[in-house]
């Protein structure tokens, strides 16, 4: 996730398409990334990095799968959110560890010709260059009007929602992305609220268009949060920890 709010020309549907006789494929399985997950996130998003360089080579085996089988538009929308929240997820894994160990993933912005990191096409999809920035900014928010996505994709950072120890996946989708949502709000390092006050993540800022397209955002905060916010409660913005979230 990040604050620059470049928003690329790449959509979903500019992928190459699979070859022949694939473009109908059924979507992907995905209990690599659950397998890994599970092993290498432990209850409250601690991130062992370590655990995922020695299983390099089954995390390279999911990414593959990632790469030559982009969503097809006979997919459930389920499955294609599910699917990019995963990639955006398991793809930054992989820049960390391929880097490891930075400071915080901002350390990984000296890239020359690239803005930051998030614009590095470091991977492929459906034979296409992409990169972090095009899966959040160019599908997920402008493909999606899910704005739960934000709770869902994990930046490498402490401040950032925690990685979920578990893949998305389009049957339990839903639940998913409003246990992330409540998780998210009642967390106090990322989220401080009572009725009268609420301190939020910075996420709440950077991204508030996509909070407020169906209410204000005090409504929407009070579909997840632990408390009702009063409607004239105080909002206010905490500081975002970039650092590294592989340590409490």
């Amino acid at each position: 996730m990040v604050t620059f709010l470049c928003i690329s020309l790449l959509s979903c549907h500019n992928y190459k398409k699979t070859p022949a006789g694939k473009n109908d494929a059924p979507a992907i399985n995905h209990s690599i990334w659950n397998e890994l997950l599970a092993e290498n996130v432990d209850s409250v998003g601690i991130v062992n990095y370590e655990g995922f360089i020695q299983k390099q080579s089954r995390l390279e085996e999911y990414l593959d799968l990632l790469s030559h089988h982009p969503p097809s538009p006979q997919w459930s929308e389920a499955e294609k959110l599910a699917y990019w929240i995963n990639a955006y997820n398991a793809f930054t894994v992989k820049v960390i560890i391929d880097n490891y160990r930075p400071r915080s993933i901002r350390d990984l912005n000296t890239i020359p010709g690239v803005a930051t990191i998030w614009h590095k096409e470091f991977f492929t999809i459906g034979g296409e260059p992409a990169s972090l920035d095009q899966i959040e900014h160019s599908i997920l928010r402008r493909e999606f009007d899910e704005p739960r996505i934000h709770f869902a994709i994990n930046c490498a950072s402490k401040s950032c929602p925690v990685l979920r120890n578990e893949a998305y996946t389009p049957q339990k989708l839903e639940s998913q992305l409003t246990s992330q949502a409540q998780r998210f709000l009642r967390e106090p390092l990322r989220n401080q609220i009572t009725a009268e006050e609420v301190k939020l993540s910075p996420i709440f800022s950077w991204f508030k268009e996509d909070f407020i397209r169906h209410s204000t955002l005090i409504e929407y905060l009070n579909q997840y949060a632990p408390i009702q916010i009063q409607d004239d409660a105080n909002i206010s913005y905490l500081d975002y920890d970039w650092s590294l979230n592989d340590q409490p």
